[in-house]
């Protein structure tokens, strides 16, 4: 008797893990999002540290391709300033002498001021350091003002040259390699010692993190669902049962589409399906290309 019951109790185990094979709403594959790195500047790699399967992090240099040239462009245009601003007035030293001048005038107009009111000057003296004082001053303007407009001038000069110069810093920092975001590398395209060119791929990558599973659905089933909705993913394991993940429902097409070959609908009658993107933590398990089925 005992043995009839195990013998029962085997089948029906056996009878609900076939029907659980087909106990889902949808299936489809998974996808992540991919994103091409291309070389920004044109030139010899120098040293390029990627491997696919590698994972990289965000900003994290990976190589760099050939500067030289425009490192000894910069340093060129560099000495060309600093000629150019060797060529400055020194305003300071120049007017120092009318300044000098000025000061002694001042001193004399005090001196001569104090004898004319002890009738020991007279009044043209004060008359004539006056005016020697006021020339003495719209010299020192006009000295001021020549050799502030020639600083100045040269100054409108290094402005083109060193606009230059940032544009050369751009290029040189585009010379870096740098991995625009968290991911695992999926396909490298170039090696070390070959011609880079800018908009050329270098290596393409995705952040796996978290991976998409697009699935069709049916017009029947399109009703039944809504953004962010909680779903189950299951996906086949080793051992011929299901692996179960929490997805969210992200993204669901607002236009119908003939049933793709390769995917099955729990309704196969249906000519017309929705796809679906249902995104999903991963494990490490979950693959580009896997098959997977969703329970809503």
């Amino acid at each position: 008797m005992n043995k009839v019951i195990l013998i029962l109790s085997v089948a029906l185990s056996l009878f609900a893990c076939k029907s659980g094979k087909n106990n889902y709403d949808a299936s489809g594959t998974f996808e992540a999002v991919e994103t091409m790195v291309s070389a920004e500047a044109t030139g010899t790699i120098k040293a390029f540290k990627v491997e696919e399967g590698q994972t990289l992090k965000e900003n994290e240099q990976v190589g760099y391709i050939d500067s030289l040239q425009l490192f000894l462009k910069r340093k060129q245009l560099q000495a060309q300033i600093k000629a150019l601003l060797s060529k400055k007035p020194d305003i300071a030293v120049q007017i120092a002498a009318t300044q000098e001048q000025i000061k002694q005038a001042e001193h004399e107009q005090k001196r001569i001021a104090g004898l004319l009111k002890a009738d020991a000057a007279s009044q043209k003296q004060m008359d004539d350091i006056t005016s020697q004082l006021a020339i003495l001053k719209k010299q020192l303007e006009a000295q001021e003002s020549s050799l502030g407009i020639s600083s100045g001038s040269l100054n409108e000069e290094t402005t083109p040259i060193s606009i230059q110069i940032e544009q050369l810093n751009d290029q040189l920092q585009k010379c870096r390699i740098i991995n625009p975001i968290k991911g695992t590398i999926l396909t490298k395209y170039a090696e070390v010692n070959e011609m880079a060119v800018a908009g050329k791929p270098l290596y393409k990558l995705a952040d796996l993190s978290t991976i998409i599973l697009r699935a069709y659905v049916t017009g029947d089933q399109f009703s039944q669902l809504k953004l962010n909705q909680n779903v189950n993913v299951l996906v086949d394991d080793s051992k011929g049962n299901y692996r179960e993940y929490a997805g969210v429902l992200e993204w669901i097409s607002d236009k119908a589409e003939f049933t793709p070959k390769t995917i099955q609908t729990k309704d196969e009658r249906a000519n017309l399906v929705y796809a679906t993107k249902i995104k999903v933590i991963n494990d490490g398990l979950l693959k580009i290309g896997m098959y997977g089925e969703v329970k809503f």
